[in-house]
């Protein structure tokens, strides 16, 4: 296996599993919770089961959603499905529930800022959008309709009915929904792996993730 390839490798996975950790964080934080988590939280209340495996009951049901839209799923986004709610549901029974706004509030925006590291870390490997993402790229290519429209529509619709099943929003969600952005595209920058040619030589500025922040 060449380097590369394992860097990649390392990338996607140690990336999703921060993600999973970063959400988990955000459920200890108790302030509210980023849009899907809100979502899961809410299915796992109305349940009974955790919210990592709702976390991968509801990626593997927007997976089958990619079929009519004719997406096409890589590496990047079966490991999403599992890995993330794993890695939730293990830091959940490690990390216990912390109490004040003293201890609520710095881990509330470290877990958002460990959030964007994980999302630049497992987009910039280049093995394909988690499911959720999928699922907004293809409606957007299906519908005509530009992305964030598409990514606002299904958010609204993911945040008003986890909330209405009893998940968490608060502050923390708004933090999440203002901050995500910037951090993905600075991390993005930071763990951007350079793209191969055909003859297997390294291009700088050849990766999908830099022609994504030139737009």
């Amino acid at each position: 296996m060449s380097a590369h390839l394992t860097r990649r490798l390392l990338q996607l996975y140690v990336g999703l599993a921060l993600y999973g950790v970063s959400s988990a964080l955000l459920v200890r934080a108790g302030l509210g919770l980023e849009p899907w988590g809100v979502l899961h939280q809410g299915l796992a209340e109305l349940t009974g089961l955790t919210i990592g495996v709702v976390s991968i009951i509801v990626g593997a049901v927007v997976l089958l959603l990619w079929i009519p839209i004719r997406q096409r799923p890589g590496l990047g986004t079966v490991s999403n499905v599992f890995v993330i709610g794993l890695a939730m549901d293990a830091t959940l029974a490690i990390v216990p529930r912390v109490d004040g706004l003293g201890g609520r509030i710095p881990l509330m925006a470290g877990a958002i800022v460990l959030n964007g590291m994980a999302t630049g870390l497992y987009i910039a490997a280049r093995f394909g959008p988690g499911p959720r993402d999928g699922l907004m790229t293809g409606l957007h290519r299906l519908t005509g309709r530009s992305i964030r429209l598409v990514r606002t529509a299904l958010e609204v619709t993911v945040v008003a009915t986890g909330f209405a099943l009893g998940g968490s929003v608060g502050v923390g969600t708004v933090a999440y929904a203002l901050a995500i952005g910037p951090l993905a595209q600075l991390f993005l920058r930071v763990f951007d792996v350079p793209e191969k040619d055909k003859a297997g030589t390294v291009v700088a500025g050849g990766s999908p993730a830099q022609a994504i922040l030139r737009r």
